[in-house]
């Protein structure tokens, strides 16, 4: 099966790879403010994703240890069911996974269950994110590889002593921060640790300190912080080598055996790695990607360097910012500003009325925010430490819930900013 995009009489493509925060959110955005000022019927948006569903991925170190701990109908949404508003004859949705990217002929290869499809596009938007080492941790492939891996671990926490979380960024300070509230409890306010822990829990920090891309002082604060929920911190530490090696990968219930870099070895009834992030890119030439994986881009209007015209990425496997959800939310309306631009400038529409290039400006100042079980957090927000409260406040009540449903829907992106 293929869909053309050479026949003057048909819409052209405007192809979206990618149904997290940023796809679903460029693909809101054009609908509603790029779509209306094309000709009439002369462009169609195409949005692909691997899953039916999105989630809340922040919500992941605290929504693994039990269904019940946030609505489910909140965490998970259906991405066909946020875009029901629209008409088919402007938008198409389809589930399936982007197996290869020929800028040159401006044609993607899409596994669609059994079916290998080739869709040709007009302008195309990269939005594929990145994949978490542990597949506790994000939407690595669908909602029900998740769930299955979420019940798995679970009932592996009934039978463990001990539980390892590699990597002491926010996404293992998170989990250890969860997983040390829920199994063990927190030490009284008098209390400076946690005695007798049920659940031993190590977090291993390649460096001399956790959290790194903020200031040692508020490091210092989670510390103190996930003592008090009975866990231990192991710094300059990093793991060299798993035994079984699937395990935490493959197989997130299954005991290992940790070898790290300097000799030391650890045993796990569970191992959570907590590294990072692989961007999303496998399906694109290696000539379009930087060292680190990500799609290069032109940081100021998005357009991705040597892909040829009309051919865009944002969001975690794009390079224009540091991976964060703010960052893409703020790059949302720039990017579909020069998606309009150049969609109008192809099909010599009003030429005269359109403008520059509008320029992305990410926020460098320190803005990252860590909850540490359900009371605790640290953070800081534009070059401002935060108090734990408005860490709470913000983020630690329910790791962004309450903000997803107007971005899902696309109400949001109601106005043109």
């Amino acid at each position: 099966m293929s869909q053309a995009d050479n026949n003057p009489s048909s819409p052209k493509t405007i192809l979206i790879l990618g149904g997290s925060y940023a796809g679903l959110s460029t693909a809101h955005y054009l609908l509603k403010h790029c779509l209306p000022s094309l000709p009439p019927s002369s462009h169609h948006v195409t949005l692909i994703s691997t899953s039916s569903q999105a989630i809340c991925r922040p919500a992941c170190p605290r929504a693994m240890l039990s269904p019940t701990i946030f609505p489910q109908s909140k965490l998970f949404v259906s991405i066909p069911a946020q875009f029901q508003t629209y008409s088919s004859e402007n938008f198409t949705f389809i589930q399936g996974t982007a197996t290869t990217l020929d800028h040159h002929e401006r044609k993607v290869a899409v596994q669609k269950g059994e079916e290998l499809i080739s869709i040709s596009f007009h302008a195309l938007v990269l939005a594929t994110g990145a994949s978490t080492p542990s597949p506790l941790l994000g939407l690595n492939q669908d909602e029900e590889f998740l769930r299955k891996n979420w019940s798995t671990f679970r009932s592996a926490l009934s039978s463990a002593t001990t539980i390892v979380i590699a990597g002491a960024g926010p996404a293992g300070v998170e989990t250890a921060g969860e997983l040390g509230e829920f199994l063990n409890g927190r030490a009284r306010f008098t209390k400076s640790k946690l005695s007798n822990p049920k659940m031993g829990i190590k977090l291993l920090s390649s460096e001399s300190r956790i959290l790194p891309s903020l200031r040692p002082s508020i490091g210092a604060k989670a510390e103190a912080f996930l003592v008090k929920v009975g866990v231990e911190i192991v710094k300059n530490a990093r793991v060299a080598s798993v035994e079984p090696q699937s395990a935490g990968t493959d197989d997130v219930s299954c005991k290992a055996k940790l070898t790290l870099s300097d000799g030391r070895t650890l045993e796990a009834d569970i191992y959570i790695p907590a590294t990072g992030m692989r961007p999303n890119t496998s399906f694109v030439d290696a000539s379009l990607l930087k060292a680190d994986r990500r799609i290069d881009v032109d940081p100021g209007t998005l357009r991705v360097k040597n892909g040829g015209p009309r051919i865009y990425a944002i969001g975690d496997a794009s390079s224009y910012a540091p991976p964060a959800i703010h960052h893409i939310l703020s790059a949302v309306p720039v990017l579909c500003a020069n998606i309009k631009r150049d969609l109008l400038l192809a099909c010599d529409q009003y030429p005269s009325s359109v403008t520059g290039d509008r320029l992305c400006k990410h926020d460098k100042r320190e803005t990252q925010l860590v909850p540490i079980g359900t009371s605790k957090g640290v953070g800081a927000a534009m070059g401002y430490e935060l108090p734990s409260i408005l860490v709470w406040l913000i983020k630690g009540r329910d790791y962004w819930l309450w903000t997803t449903g107007g971005l899902w829907s696309g109400k949001q992106w109601a106005k043109e900013t």
